[in-house]
């Protein structure tokens, strides 16, 4: 067992649970429209709140068709948004530094979720690298360039 070991055996456990709930979401069948999940108690009439929605009758009316086609329930811009970020950091922590890639990331990753306010995303991804740069550089002593070769660090 060397330095590697235990990044390595995370690393194939977090893929294989990754796998695991990737290939259950694909292979585990949709719940019919207004079918309590399982194992839920049947409420009775009692209402939670407001989340529970209006009331309706329970007919024919309210079930809602099930989209049948492969992947129709993805939703895109979190998934693009949050691939790119990586890639971003990805290609570019080397080039621009930990500061700038970070802070790209955290604005990335930020803006793929629909609805984001720009202040909101700005503070995210300040907050990542601030705390990036006090865990890695501050607290582990890392030696990482804060600013990279691109920017003349």
């Amino acid at each position: 067992m060397g330095p590697g070991y235990v990044p390595l055996a995370l690393g194939v456990v977090l893929a294989a649970l990754g796998l695991a709930t990737a290939v259950k979401a694909y292979v585990a069948p949709d719940p019919a429209p207004g079918a309590a999940p399982a194992g839920a108690v049947a409420d009775a009439g009692v209402s939670d709140g407001p989340l529970d929605g209006p009331a309706t009758d329970g007919g024919a009316a309210d079930a809602e068709e099930l989209d049948t086609r492969p992947l129709a329930g993805i939703q895109w811009r979190p998934t693009v948004g949050v691939f790119a970020a990586v890639t971003f950091f990805a290609l570019t922590i080397d080039g621009l530094g930990l500061v700038p890639a970070t802070f790209g990331t955290g604005l990335l990753a930020a803006l793929a979720r629909p609805g984001t306010h720009p202040v909101r995303a700005l503070v995210i991804a300040v907050s990542l690298t601030l705390a990036s740069w006090v865990i890695f550089v501050v607290l582990l002593q890392l030696r990482l360039a804060l600013f990279g070769d691109w920017l003349g660090g």
